[in-house]
């Protein structure tokens, strides 16, 4: 992006976020769109942020980086845990950051909520220790099922939007409900951008290709040694995490690794998964009618994204 011989304002600097289902094309569009835009690119998978969960969480390797400065990888160990709400500070400052710089920060993930975490009108409740363990306690003891059960009651909408396993964020959400008194679902980020000059530009992709493009994703993870980083990282204490443990891909390749699953049955396993993800992300993205779809094998793909933005 052309930049004049003054500083431009903080505003005049776009903010591009790169979404759509996972094994889409997004890296590569947002690798392009930095190097035209003079930009650094800023993860925003969920995952992709602790470190040694390489080849798994298909980041971008370092020399395929094409020297383009990427923020928010690699900073937290696989025991650690960061809430949106660390995570949406930690985005915002990296944005700010590049602007100041004259820098165009592209953003990339599959996490809708974490996007929309940065670039939305988001506000997190607050959290009571009292209420948190007495939620925690009640998760240890009833399990996850009963947990979403009860959430499910009280917030249908919310529930839908949460994994029935996933219990740390069905204890979230009833914590939030139990000390705003509203729904869970009345705190997420509503369709209103807080950054300024922010534009989303998704890859569009049929069903069949992207389930064979999956498919190909995960025979070369485990061609790359998929399973011996698995095995580091239960070394380093994987099956114990909370958060890191449940990456896509992860679960069925310690259990193959304790010999509960053959590496067929593993990939197999990883490739469903995986799909599954993909169609909940394409049903998140396309909720947001201010995302600019374009198809992700049009010749002119990056001319077109450019297309989207101010004085590209």
């Amino acid at each position: 992006m052309p930049m004049s011989a003054s500083v431009p304002s903080l505003g005049e600097i776009p903010v591009v976020a790169v979404v759509g289902a996972t094994a889409a094309g997004k890296s590569g569009l947002s690798l392009d769109l930095a190097e035209r835009l003079g930009g650094e690119v800023v993860n925003t998978d969920a995952m992709q942020v602790y470190r040694g969960m390489d080849i798994g969480t298909a980041k971008v390797p370092v020399d395929e980086r094409r020297n383009i400065t990427h923020h928010l990888l690699d900073f937290l160990e696989i025991d650690q845990i960061a809430t949106v709400a660390d995570f949406q500070r930690l985005a915002r400052d990296t944005i700010t950051d590049l602007r100041s710089r004259g820098a165009v920060p592209v953003l990339v993930g599959g996490s809708a909520l974490y996007t929309r975490a940065v670039l939305d009108r988001f506000d997190f409740p607050g959290t009571d220790p009292d209420v948190r363990r007495e939620l925690e306690a009640a998760l240890e003891a009833g399990g996850s099922g009963v947990m979403h059960q009860r959430l499910k009651e009280l917030d249908p909408q919310a529930a839908q939007g949460i994994h029935p396993s996933n219990g740390r964020r069905i204890v979230r959400a009833l914590e939030v409900i139990t000390l705003t008194g509203q729904a869970y679902s009345a705190s997420l980020p509503r369709l209103v951008y807080s950054v300024d000059n922010a534009h989303q530009i998704g890859v569009d992709i049929d069903r069949d290709t992207l389930d064979d493009r999956i498919s190909q994703r995960v025979e070369k993870m485990f061609d790359d040694g998929f399973v011996d980083e698995v095995a580091r990282l239960l070394d380093r204490g994987l099956a114990d995490a909370v958060t890191a443990s449940r990456a896509i891909g992860y679960p069925d390749v310690m259990a193959h690794l304790a010999g509960e699953l053959t590496l067929e049955q593993t990939k197999e396993r990883t490739k469903t998964a995986t799909r599954r993800f993909a169609r909940k992300q394409d049903g998140w993205f396309r909720k947001d009618p201010r995302i600019t779809w374009l198809p992700w094998d049009a010749p002119d793909l990056v001319e077109s994204a450019l297309a989207v933005l101010p004085q590209a």
